[in-house]
């Protein structure tokens, strides 16, 4: 469905996408400040991007207004907010944040590098820092990602959040098989008794009716009149199917037949 504006002119900006996916992320971001950093983080411009193999990114002072104040960015990538838990998606808002305070109040590495003052910073708010996102990982480095500790800070900046019915509500609704394996393999999905352990296509009927993995992003000669995606022309009149819960398993079969996951019990979706 395409949003179009009222017949009447009139505007609606309290309800538009726009106001409401950055005012949830904007929330989101004062929250883990105020119960994390003390309150003491500047405010930055937090953005959506799709870099390739990101799942966010924190650059300082990249944006200025016109009488040359500066602010830092956050970048968080969409692509990935349908296919894994919420409570990944707000370690990646934290862990930028840690980027944040780092610029701010320490001394960040050179380039990319992950240093040990970040390292600790983020074990310091409950975020364990890891090369490969699971226990055993490198604690600094280049390329890092983390995972929630047992209990932790963050966890319990978390429950008090998703408690307060918290929510993102718009998805990216072509996320690739990549996305959805980053899903499957997240620490958090072996959180229990918590909210947001589970990808939201998981939980939620219609935003998983409207989710096409591996579906490819629309280009404007694909696009229709309606605002529809057009049907790729399959010959073989088989579709394949993905677990979208621990995506271990792939099938193929007939278009529109519904499957669940033995293992799991969670729905295939075709890729």
């Amino acid at each position: 469905m395409i949003e179009h504006p009222p017949a009447n002119g009139t505007s609606t900006l309290a309800s538009t996408p726009t106001k409401e996916t950055y005012a949830e992320l904007q929330l989101a971001y004062a929250h883990f400040n105020d119960h994390l950093f003390d309150g003491k983080l500047p405010h930055c411009l937090i953005t959506l991007q799709r870099e390739k193999r990101t799942v966010g990114y924190f650059s300082a002072a990249r944006f200025a207004t016109l009488d040359g104040r500066t602010t830092d960015e956050i970048a968080l990538n969409p692509s990935y907010f349908a296919v894994v838990p919420i409570i990944e998606t707000l370690q990646t808002l934290v862990h930028e944040m840690a980027h944040l305070w780092q610029e701010h109040f320490g001394k960040p590495g050179r380039g990319r590098y992950h240093n040990e003052e970040w390292a600790s910073k983020m074990e310091s708010i409950g975020l364990m820092p890891s090369s490969t996102g699971q226990p055993g990982g490198m604690r600094t480095g280049d390329r890092m990602a983390d995972y929630a500790i047992e209990n932790g800070r963050f966890l319990q900046a978390c429950d008090a959040l998703l408690t307060q019915h918290f929510q993102l509500s718009w998805y990216d609704r072509f996320p690739s098989e990549e996305h959805v394996r980053l899903g499957a393999q997240s620490m958090a999905t072996q959180i229990d008794a918590r909210h947001g352990t589970t990808a939201p296509i998981a939980t939620n009927e219609a935003l998983a009716n409207a989710v096409r993995p591996g579906g490819g992003v629309r280009t404007a000669s694909q696009a229709t009149a309606n605002g529809d995606v057009p049907t790729p022309v399959n010959k073989s009149n088989r579709v394949k199917y993905t677990c979208s819960g621990c995506a271990k398993f792939s099938v193929w079969g007939k278009p529109e037949i519904e499957l669940i996951c033995g293992k799991c019990k969670a729905n295939f979706f075709p890729v």
